[in-house]
């Protein structure tokens, strides 16, 4: 009887503290011309299981404190039996205090990820090793994801989880698998991680910081401090920008907050929102128009 109870309660803990992640993957293959079509749906299932049953941290997190993130992976083409190539787009978001909103923390897009799969193929990962392009990509991005949200909530409380990334690269540099280094695409993995560690890139990661804790969660009590913080933090992103030009970080940044910060500064004083369109205007002139309900 006294086992039972500590077998219940083990499992009680199990089920309040779980893995970090809660993945959601979707896979499109409509480009594919394929008799074999479930391969995809056993496929989402393995990758989705990969992600959210792997324990990524020593952290605990509880049901409702699990990370949500979508990987959007598009077949592009099948070159042969078992191999396929593959874009993939990450997202991921956390909850803002007082509020019912989430806000996107990242939303990266990988175009560049090839990989051989066969049906029932076990998916281990060993941080030590390069086992196979499958996992190696999943637990790089899953390091990102978890990396991003941590630093969201503490100054650069993602570091160890973005040198985990940095690991996953330097262990995949050797595959011949392209996107993993320093010679190709300068959005690519090694780029994305490099710019995370960079010492010269740590203001923008203070500034996604303080963007988070000292604008967004805040803006329900006083939108009015809450603009101001994020004003400054997009001034020193734009310092920054000046200095380190078609930085993947910065992209990243503005890719997933253009909108957000578009819906923010769409109310509250013209002169400050002026101010907000010029500085967004000059870090990436591709998404003026956007921007410019800023000022509508």
């Amino acid at each position: 009887m006294k086992f039972l109870l500590l077998f219940f309660v083990f499992f009680l803990n199990q089920s309040v503290f779980s893995q970090e992640l809660n993945s959601s993957v979707f896979i499109n293959s409509d480009n594919i011309e394929s008799s074999d079509k479930y391969i995809f749906d056993e496929m989402k299932v393995a990758f989705e299981q990969f992600l959210n049953n792997q324990k990524w941290t020593e952290d605990t997190y509880k049901n409702e404190e699990k990370i949500k993130c979508n990987f959007i992976i598009n077949i592009v083409n099948l070159p042969s039996i078992s191999n396929f190539e593959a874009s993939v787009q990450i997202l991921s978001s956390r909850p803002i205090f007082n509020s019912s909103y989430e806000s996107i923390l990242l939303n990266h897009g990988d175009k560049d990820w090839s990989f051989e799969y066969v049906t029932s193929q076990p998916l281990d990962f060993n941080e030590n090793n390069f086992n196979n392009n499958i996992t190696s990509l999943l637990s790089y991005y899953a390091y990102i994801v978890i990396g991003m949200d941590n630093d969201s909530f503490e100054k650069f409380g993602g570091e160890k989880y973005f040198q985990k990334a940095w690991k996953i690269v330097n262990n995949a540099q050797q595959s011949n698998y392209i996107g993993w280094d320093q010679f190709g695409s300068n959005n690519n993995r090694y780029w994305l991680t490099e710019n995370l560690l960079n010492p010269e890139l740590g203001i923008v990661r203070e500034s996604f910081y303080n963007y988070h804790i000292n604008g967004l969660d805040i803006f329900e009590n006083n939108a009015e401090k809450s603009r101001e913080s994020i004003v400054k933090d997009l001034k020193n992103i734009s310092e920054v920008n000046q200095i380190k030009p078609n930085s993947i970080l910065i992209k990243s940044f503005i890719n997933s907050k253009s909108n957000e910060i578009s819906n923010i500064f769409s109310k509250g004083p013209i002169n400050i929102r002026k101010e907000v369109y010029n500085i967004l205007s000059k870090i990436d002139p591709s998404k003026t128009e956007n921007f410019s309900k800023i000022l509508n």
